[in-house]
């Protein structure tokens, strides 16, 4: 099928050096543009980030910073891209609350304009969303094939919730799951200690301020010191945990963030 296009159509995507808009880079850009007599025209560019790319993103991206040292930077590239999407619309997956921004952030710190107000935007996330729904209602639906009546009455939820699960259990049994490096991550099993690993035994306090990395470190999972340990930012810059503990943080977050300290101190005793 082709789409109906009265502009071209620049659908792209962003590998980057993080997820923080204001400060990280992008390292690649591929983008395809769709011609609306037809022609697909695509182009993959790496760049050189000029900061280093964090190797918790680069598992996940698998460009590392030898891969892209010898990259044009996005300064370099800014003039001949800009130039490329000129009159055309953009789509992409989740465009509007990350691509698109950090694209438009990256063009004003190469001082070349890029005016996305007009031009159209497509997110196929915004799509696939509003289409498959993710809520009980609609897991009930697709695991049960029922229609939950009383929906966000309590007792209604829970007792659709238990019949999800057990559908889940019962539709995957069996089945190996992968993260999205394809690494494998446990088997779909009729018991609950191997359901807990899938879904929540990588939590260290329940806000999901702290996670366990892959190496089963707990580190931070936000802000500045995002996927860094924490027993080594705590050691580095002890005034991060005073920060922390007076700031509006979970009981249950500081809590943890205490015994990680306590138990780091301990180590470093013994």
């Amino acid at each position: 099928m082709q789409l109906n296009l009265r502009n071209p159509l620049t659908v792209f995507d962003l590998e980057t050096t993080g997820t923080n808009i204001v400060k990280d880079r992008i390292v690649e850009i591929s983008v395809v543009k769709l011609m609306p007599n037809g022609e697909q025209i695509v182009k993959t560019n790496k760049v050189n980030p000029t900061v280093p790319i964090p190797l918790e993103t680069s598992l996940i991206h698998g460009i590392y910073d030898d891969d892209i040292k010898d990259a044009p930077t996005f300064k370099n590239v800014a003039k001949s891209l800009a130039k490329f999407l000129e009159g055309s619309d953009l789509a992409g997956f989740n465009v509007l609350k990350f691509d698109i921004p950090l694209l438009v952030e990256e063009f004003l710190r190469a001082g070349v304009e890029f005016d996305v107000s007009k031009r159209k935007v497509v997110d196929a996330q915004k799509i696939f969303h509003m289409m498959e729904k993710r809520t009980l209602s609609a897991a009930y639906k697709f695991y049960c094939d029922k229609t939950l009546d009383d929906a966000h009455s309590a007792e209604a939820d829970t007792l659709a919730t238990a019949e999800v699960l057990k559908a889940q259990v019962v539709r995957y049994d069996g089945q190996e799951v992968f993260d999205n490096l394809g690494k494998k991550v446990g088997v779909v099993a009729n018991d609950i200690e191997s359901l807990h690993k899938l879904t929540a035994s990588n939590m260290v306090d329940l806000a999901g301020r702290i996670m366990l990395n892959n190496q089963g470190e707990a580190v931070f999972n936000f802000g500045k010191h995002r996927h860094k340990p924490v027993a080594e930012v705590l050691k580095k810059e002890p005034s991060y945990y005073d920060w922390m503990m007076n700031g509006d943080f979970p009981q249950d977050t500081k809590r943890r963030l205490t015994e990680i300290k306590l138990k780091a101190l301990s180590n470093l005793g013994g």
